[in-house]
């Protein structure tokens, strides 16, 4: 047990700065925006949502926290996460099924992004949630 503990300590230690070189197609991830969309990044209190009547299928402990947004041109998103968790998109504004997801990955080295899901996404509105 303390070899792995040492090993992750060196991991995490390696990293002379967070989020400093993050690819072009990151670059909103630092930033933080009034509202959610391609190239920003918002910041959802998990303490501030109550319990949602339509949170996707499946097993998802807890509360969820939800927001919309919408996509002009279609293409390949990714949506990015600070932390392990579920990530659903729902199309439309009520209702609905989740969508699959394209590619499952993680964040690039010395980033604070944990998770990143792609979703391929026609233009439309979307709700997008994540755990609480």
């Amino acid at each position: 047990m303390l070899i792995p503990a040492l090993l992750l300590l060196q991991a995490a230690t390696s990293c002379a700065a967070t989020d400093v070189a993050l690819p072009a197609s990151l670059s909103g991830w630092t930033t933080q925006a009034d509202g959610f969309g391609v190239n920003r990044a918002v910041t959802l209190a998990a303490g501030d949502v109550a319990k949602l009547p339509d949170v996707p299928a499946g097993p998802k402990p807890g509360g969820a926290v939800m927001i919309g947004f919408r996509i002009e041109t279609a293409g390949r998103y990714g949506i990015a996460l600070d932390q392990h968790g579920w990530i659903d998109v729902v199309p439309g504004v009520a209702g609905g099924e989740a969508l699959k997801s394209s590619v499952h990955g993680h964040g690039p080295d010395c980033s604070s992004i944990r998770k990143i899901v792609r979703f391929d996404l026609q233009p439309g509105i979307y709700r997008l949630y994540l755990p609480a």
